[in-house]
């Protein structure tokens, strides 16, 4: 199960009801920050998620909407919270622009209190835990080096007991083995393998979160039949040639890839400050009804075979 925090849903600049784009993930015990719009510290905050563990950043790309906030936050980290690290992932030219203002700018010449990780991002997985991986994809904004990012749970067997009860294995550390996919002996001489107690493989939860984008016919095969889909949503459709000029997405065509790549929920984000959220969700149902606009502070759940619902909001239902 991955959970997803939007900080700041809001594209270019922020408006009165949403903030720039930053969004947290977590997983087991990590805890992945996507972008650090300005006053991201702020809605960490707000949030209730505290800063604890908070020592991963993924970059998407390196526009300044996207990144302001890390100025703030290494200033906190360094005079209110005590991290041991900060790792921050992002392309070539993200990590140089990110580089000048956390160096140049933040610091200025002062050596930071922890390890700064600046780390150059490639497509592939970059990040392995026990039950899930992160990898990351290119995509088209304006200028190289822009990511999205696929968090999936690593496909897993279950435990059949009833088999294993028929079988004789006894409740211990023989299934604990099977599970691992070992095969045991037991005491009468019989060998059971693992195909013997487990069930057929389970795809586990995939969530993916694309940022800025502008366009879809080039993202790969991998993301289909995600659980969820993060994708923004700058324009609406009669705005098309300015959104395909500024290398982004109107909520019709976002809607389109989320029907093709045969997701199982869309979450659209990063909206102008022209345009209305009816008008953005209107939009996007015509074509894809399985589609929720984010708000600040709104917490997802993405759990495999269950559907997408808020756990918490705070923001109006309209602005």
């Amino acid at each position: 199960m991955f959970e997803i925090v939007f900080l700041g849903t809001s594209a270019s600049a922020p408006s009165v009801y949403r903030g720039l784009s930053a969004q947290v993930i977590l997983a087991e015990e990590y805890r992945f920050l996507i972008d650090c719009g300005e006053g991201t510290q702020r809605q960490i905050l707000k949030s209730g998620l505290g800063f604890k563990r908070l020592t991963r950043i993924l970059l998407t790309h390196g526009h300044l909407d996207h990144i302001l906030g890390l100025a703030g936050l290494l200033s906190t980290y360094m005079r209110w919270e005590s991290v041991q690290e900060l790792e921050i992932w992002g392309g070539r030219r993200t990590l140089d622009r990110v580089q000048r203002l956390l160096y140049d700018v933040t610091l200025g010449g002062a050596t930071p209190p922890m390890p700064i990780h600046l780390i150059d991002l490639k497509p592939g997985t970059f990040f392995e835990a026990k039950k899930f991986t992160v990898t990351a994809f290119p995509v088209s904004h304006r200028g190289p080096d822009n990511f999205g990012f696929l968090f999936e749970e690593r496909a897993r067997r279950p435990f059949l007991a009833e088999r294993a009860e028929a079988l004789g294995v006894p409740a211990g550390p023989e299934r604990g083995a099977l599970t691992r996919g070992e095969s045991i002996r037991l005491a009468d001489g019989r060998v059971i393998a693992p195909d013997d107690v487990l069930g057929p493989v389970l795809p586990g939860a995939k969530l993916v979160y694309i940022g800025d984008v502008g366009r879809t016919d080039n993202l790969p095969a991998e993301l289909h039949g995600a659980d969820v889909l993060v994708m923004e949503a700058t324009y609406l459709e009669d705005e098309g040639d300015m959104a395909a000029d500024f290398g982004h997405m109107t909520a019709a065509r976002a809607a389109r890839y989320a029907q093709q790549a045969g997701v199982k929920a869309l979450i659209l984000t990063h909206l102008s400050r022209r345009n209305r959220e009816r008008d953005v969700l209107a939009e996007a149902r015509a074509i894809f009804p399985e589609v929720i606009v984010a708000r600040d502070f709104d917490h997802f759940s993405v759990v495999k075979g269950k559907p997408l619902a808020r756990v918490k909001t705070t923001l109006p239902a309209e602005e």
